[in-house]
């Protein structure tokens, strides 16, 4: 009897062995369960730190983002557009992609994809620009900003009150000038607009060759033949006093130290001479 317990005992210990081995399979589970929730980590950090969106298995370039003498490696589709391409430089660098001027062959376009613009693996592309912290942090020269304080002064007070102005128009409305009608826009004229002044106080007389397409501004001593396609603005005011005559600058350069002066130009002729020298045709 005893030995028949024995035995049970040992029947019974030997089915319970495979039970204490569970516990073993769960923590193998549970390894890898780790080991997978560790490679996730990596490939999350991996596309976080080089911008990396090509898992969904499209064809990638892989390119190099220079700026600000910075480095950058970046794995992008090759069908996305020079636009995408600018807000993945954004978010490596926090330029703003209206501050990006992208370079590769030339001004990247921005509605083309890498494809059609031929970008190849190992392509540097270039880019220029200043985050607005940069700009911000640009101190402005002191004549700069005295500069900008009387322009905007002078922004406040009428052209004709002006002392630069007012020297020309205080010789009074010239004895020969064209008749002005107020109210009314007219056609150019066929003949040139005469007797009108500029700025130092001379005679002048405005020629417009449409079929040149030239603006010839005459003087006694010479005649000065403008392109119109040059010419960068024309800016018109009412003299006071006389508002049916205007004083007019046609902007012959870059700033406004390039601007020529006529005064008592006729009211009628001032929309005429606007759209024609900037291109913009009225019909009346």
């Amino acid at each position: 009897m005893a030995t028949q317990a024995g035995s049970e005992e040992v029947l019974m210990e030997t089915e319970a062995k495979p039970k204490e081995a569970e516990p073993l399979c769960e923590d193998a589970e549970g390894g890898d369960a780790g080991t997978t929730t560790r490679t996730d980590a990596t490939s999350q950090d991996s596309s976080i730190s080089n911008g990396d969106d090509a898992d969904d298995g499209r064809e990638t370039v892989d390119l190099k983002i220079i700026w600000n003498k910075n480095k950058y490696d970046l794995k992008i589709p090759v069908d996305n557009t020079g636009a995408q391409l600018k807000e993945r430089i954004h978010s490596l660098t926090g330029l703003p992609p209206a501050m990006q001027k992208v370079m590769y062959k030339g001004l990247l376009p921005e509605d083309k994809t890498l494809r059609e613009i031929k970008i190849t693996n190992g392509a540097k592309i270039m880019v220029v620009g200043s985050t607005i912290n940069d700009v911000l942090a640009v101190n402005t020269p002191k004549d700069v900003i005295q500069q900008e304080v009387k322009a905007e002064e002078n922004k406040k007070e009428p052209l004709c009150r002006q002392k630069q102005h007012r020297k020309v128009l205080d010789k009074g409305k010239p004895d020969d000038i064209m008749a002005s009608v107020k109210g009314t826009k007219e056609r150019l004229p066929t003949v040139p607009l005469s007797g009108m002044f500029n700025k130092s106080g001379g005679k002048v007389r405005l020629t417009f060759k449409l079929e040149q397409d030239q603006l010839w501004i005459g003087t006694k001593e010479r005649t000065e033949k403008v392109p119109m396609g040059s010419i960068k603005n024309v800016v018109t005011e009412p003299i006071e006093g006389h508002e049916d005559y205007y004083m007019m600058a046609f902007q012959l350069g870059p700033t406004e130290a390039s601007q020529y002066w006529v005064y008592w130009v006729p009211a009628q002729f001032v929309d005429a001479i606007k759209d024609t020298v900037l291109g913009k045709w009225q019909y009346f």
